[in-house]
């Protein structure tokens, strides 16, 4: 009897010391984690900061709010782009509000609100997690557009639709993307959030009814842009 109380004695001890090195080593990982971070994520930043981001992604931004919620660096070239919707009408201020909280564990690289001005949450060469999907976000540069209908077709602004058009356009003639191609699956580069998850219409049908027109329209751009100047 008393050999087995020992016994029982030192499992319980050997059971809390695995527990109490178990819980050392996550609380390091979070630790080093956080430790990785950028120094200009997740905190406001001086002008010449927020000059210095924009001048390293697209020169159309107008708001940056720097998300921790996100991968540093991205592990893939860029070769895409993922169109998602806000479903609402969100400021930019507050879409980036939310994608600071950390719980969320949700985030984009960009946002065009109804009046056509574009936000950085994720600087490209970082991976957002906006899809649902870690291959595609490694590869695509992600935009949450705002919707000034909630609900039905969940519109977007003609503001908003024609700054994504060129938004697109920047940056595929900055990574080297020669044209849009949209599939209507995981084959072309323009891709949409629910082709990565089945319980979401984001973008919405309004515009899945225009990532053809999206795709034609960018690809119009960039030849116009790759013909040499007279």
């Amino acid at each position: 009897m008393e050999t087995k109380r020992k016994r029982e004695f030192y499992m319980t001890w050997l059971f809390l010391a695995g527990f109490c090195i178990l819980a050392a080593i996550v609380s390091w990982l979070c630790l080093l984690s956080r430790m990785r971070l950028p120094d200009n994520v997740g905190r406001e930043l001086t002008q010449q900061e927020t000059a210095e981001v924009i001048g390293r992604n697209s020169p159309l931004t107008g708001y940056v709010r720097l998300s921790a919620n996100a991968d540093f660096p991205r592990g893939q070239r860029i070769s895409k782009i993922t169109i998602h919707h806000m479903a609402g009408d969100l400021t930019l201020e507050a879409l980036g509000s939310t994608f600071s909280d950390r719980d969320r564990r949700a985030s984009a690289n960009y946002a065009i609100d109804s009046q056509g001005q574009v936000a950085l949450y994720v600087e490209e060469s970082n991976r957002a997690w906006t899809s649902s999907s870690r291959e595609n976000d490694d590869m695509a540069v992600t935009i949450e557009v705002a919707n000034d209908e909630t609900g039905g077709e969940w519109h977007v602004s003609d503001e908003a639709y024609e700054a994504l058009i060129a938004l697109c356009v920047d940056i595929c003639e900055r990574n080297a993307i020669p044209e849009l191609v949209f599939t209507g699956d995981v084959e072309g580069n323009l891709t949409l959030h629910k082709m990565f998850r089945s319980d979401t219409e984001c973008p919405g049908p309004y515009l899945e009814s225009k990532m053809p027109e999206i795709a034609a329209a960018v690809n119009e751009k960039l030849r116009e842009l790759s013909m040499p100047r007279q």
